[in-house]
């Protein structure tokens, strides 16, 4: 990692969730897409996946954490603006 000027981004032994979410859009990947295929190249691969991830999971896949919404409906509601009560007070 030090020869690639790479950080490593670790916390606490034993602490598995901090990267589940991550782990949950690989294997996602993995099961809906990469293991369905066979690629006659690594540019294909690119692609193929590239087009999976733009095409499919970020506008159309439902995530059951994000209320079931798509990442890209979820990034586009509106967010809720709460009303800030001033004292009439001066």
């Amino acid at each position: 990692m030090k020869q690639h000027h790479v950080i490593c981004s670790m916390s606490r032994k034993g602490n598995c969730r901090d990267d589940s979410v991550l782990e949950r859009f690989f294997l996602s990947l993995k099961m809906e897409r990469v293991w369905q295929r066979q690629y006659a190249n690594l540019d294909e691969a690119r692609r193929d996946i590239n087009e999976y991830i733009v095409a499919f999971y970020n506008p159309v896949r439902l995530h059951s954490t994000l209320g079931y919404l798509s990442p890209a409906a979820y990034e586009a509601r509106p967010t809720a603006k709460e009303t800030i009560c001033l004292s009439e007070i001066s």
